[in-house]
């Protein structure tokens, strides 16, 4: 029988197993019974099931729907959830660039694309708003070339091309289907970090190279003096600032550098790579420890549940009625108007920017 004192973390993964496994014994070695850690198993999930987590970490429900449907009925029932699966559903790469835009961190000229093809169902007349042909030439004379093209949302290097021309350009762009892509200006970087973010708080730098391959040891370098300390603070930063706008807990940031200008390319992995055979030992654990303190840290924290629409239906605040004198109280009651100095005109305000 399970104490009632005691927290459930549960951890649903995909294919990675050194990071998953690092962590839940890390929770359940300094949980000391208090705080147990488990993979979650699932089955059909019932819409009323009771709640069975204080808290999930996710790593993997971005490719799999099911887990992400599971996972807002969990939110529901109030566990906490790691990553947002409501905002992570959400979020896309295009939305990123345009909002850190608008925060001051570097990004490099990116175009949202329309889909090459598209759903059955949708035929000439359902896109009677979209320009066509594009203006190809346009395009590329804002982003100049080379240039990569890659999903608007999406991870893992998956579908992204590096185009030197027009006609590869188009070529590339006939293949990607009902993708809707990006094209975004390539920085020829002097140099490449990849920057967990832990809590939105807790950074760690790590010098990589997206040009060696995947698992040949050759990608990330420990080196804490990689980057000059001014560079250094401004990556810190950037990355902090883009992770607390997105209200990630676990995401990691990329920044090619060129010139001494840090343009962050891809800050949408939230469940990002922490495999030993990848990112080493000494990366591996850092982050394992990071989320570990994270877990706690979360656990022990005093908040209040997520105020989403439909929660405020199921737990609605009490409503805020202003007080309203009877007939017979105004009748009796004299008020004495105070004397208040003529208030300058406003100029006009500012209009609200739309998101």
């Amino acid at each position: 029988m399970i104490p009632k004192f005691m927290k459930k973390v549960g951890i649903l993964v995909g294919r990675e197993k050194t990071f998953p496994e690092a962590l839940i014994r890390n929770i359940n070695e300094r949980g000391y019974g208090s705080v147990v850690a488990e993979y979650i198993t699932l089955g059909g999930v019932r819409y009323d099931a009771p709640p069975q987590y204080d808290l999930v970490v996710d790593r993997i429900s971005h490719e799999v729907p099911f887990y992400r449907a599971t996972l807002k009925r969990l939110a529901l029932e109030g566990a906490y959830i790691i990553n947002n699966p409501f905002w992570w559903s959400a979020d896309d790469k295009f939305f990123n660039y345009s909002l850190a835009h608008k925060l001051g961190v570097a990004i490099p000229k990116t175009v949202l694309l329309p889909q090459k093809d598209y759903i059955k169902g949708i035929v000439s007349e359902s896109l009677r708003n979209l320009e066509f042909p594009l203006n190809w030439q346009a395009i590329i004379d804002y982003v100049g070339l080379p240039a990569f093209m890659k999903p608007f949302d999406g991870g893992g290097w998956k579908n992204v091309s590096k185009v030197n021309s027009l006609a590869e350009l188009i070529a590339e762009y006939d293949q990607t289907g009902t993708l809707c892509m990006t094209l975004q200006e390539s920085i020829e970087f002097d140099q490449f970090v990849r920057c967990y973010c832990i809590g939105q708080e807790e950074v760690m730098i790590m010098p990589y190279d997206p040009r060696k391959a995947y698992l040949s040891g050759e990608q990330y370098l420990v080196d804490p003096n990689y980057l000059a300390p001014e560079l250094k603070a401004r990556v810190v930063h950037d990355v902090r600032t883009l992770c607390s706008a997105l209200g990630y807990d676990i995401n990691t940031v990329e920044f090619a550098i060129k010139g001494g200008v840090p343009y962050a390319i891809d800050f949408m992995n939230p469940a990002p790579d922490a495999e030993l055979q990848s990112v080493g030992e000494f990366y591996h654990r850092w982050v394992t420890d990071a989320v570990t303190n994270l877990v706690f840290k979360r656990l022990s924290e005093r908040r209040e549940r997520p105020r989403y629409r439909w929660d405020a239906l199921l737990n609605p605040e009490p409503r805020r009625v202003e007080a309203v004198a009877s007939a017979s109280e105004q009748a009796t009651r004299t008020v004495t108007p105070k004397r208040t100095a003529a208030k300058k005109p406003s100029g006009k305000s500012r209009a609200k920017e739309a998101k």
